[in-house]
């Protein structure tokens, strides 16, 4: 089945994605260039290719069966959509599993625990592991621990897991170059001359008519 042409509802819009960067610990926010894999741009790719590039990287700290639910995972949190690709596309598991190495036990202990809470709550309720789950089923699941002021209390470890799972994935999308043409940000810019801030910035911040204003002034 194409995970990508079946994706749960939970999936965030990529405006919300951007909301969330301003609540991704800055520590978080390190480039996405895993050990032993070369960062590429592959927005158009085909699944085949994508494939391809992903079976060359191997895995340091996820098992095979983590390895493949954190893929399902992150294509939940960022599908591709018409700006460019999905997490997966852009290297977000490698990035995970990277990362988990370098930050230790801890991190390790609370991502592939939550990994295992997925999969034990849908044997529990579907009989099966999370990967194999349909839409609707991956979709109640998610809906338990996906918002933290409607999470029961007993899922609060899941809840803690899953948010900050979705905040790797923001901040290897987004720290992707992938993810980097994804933003509407383009950086600072060489200019010839400074021609003062743009008319239609000074509306914005209500500041029109102070454009011939010196420093003095």
């Amino acid at each position: 089945m194409d995970e990508r042409q079946n994706k749960p509802k939970v999936s965030l819009k990529r405006r919300d994605m951007l909301k969330a960067l301003t609540a991704v610990p800055v520590a978080a926010l390190v480039p996405i260039v895993p050990a032993g894999a070369a960062q590429t741009d592959r927005p158009q790719e085909s699944p085949a290719a994508t494939a391809k590039a992903s079976a060359a990287y191997q895995p340091r700290v996820l098992n095979p069966h983590e390895w493949k639910t954190v893929h399902v995972l992150s294509d939940i949190v960022i599908p591709a959509d018409e700006r460019s690709g999905s997490a997966t596309q852009a290297g977000v598991p490698e990035f995970i599993d990277d990362w988990l190495g370098f930050k230790g036990d801890e991190l390790r202990a609370e991502i592939c625990g939550g990994l295992t809470w997925l999969d034990m709550e849908c044997n529990r309720k579907y009989n099966h592991d999370f990967i194999d789950c349909s839409d609707t089923q991956k979709k109640e699941i998610l809906d338990r621990i996906a918002y933290p002021q409607k999470a029961a209390p007993e899922d609060a470890n899941a809840v803690a897991f899953f948010s900050h799972f979705r905040d790797l994935v923001v901040s290897g999308f987004y720290s992707s170059e992938m993810g980097i043409k994804d933003l509407p940000y383009l950086g600072n810019t060489f200019v010839a001359e400074w021609k003062g801030c743009p008319h239609d910035v000074l509306v914005k911040l209500g500041l029109a008519g102070t454009e011939s204003q010196g420093p003095g002034s």
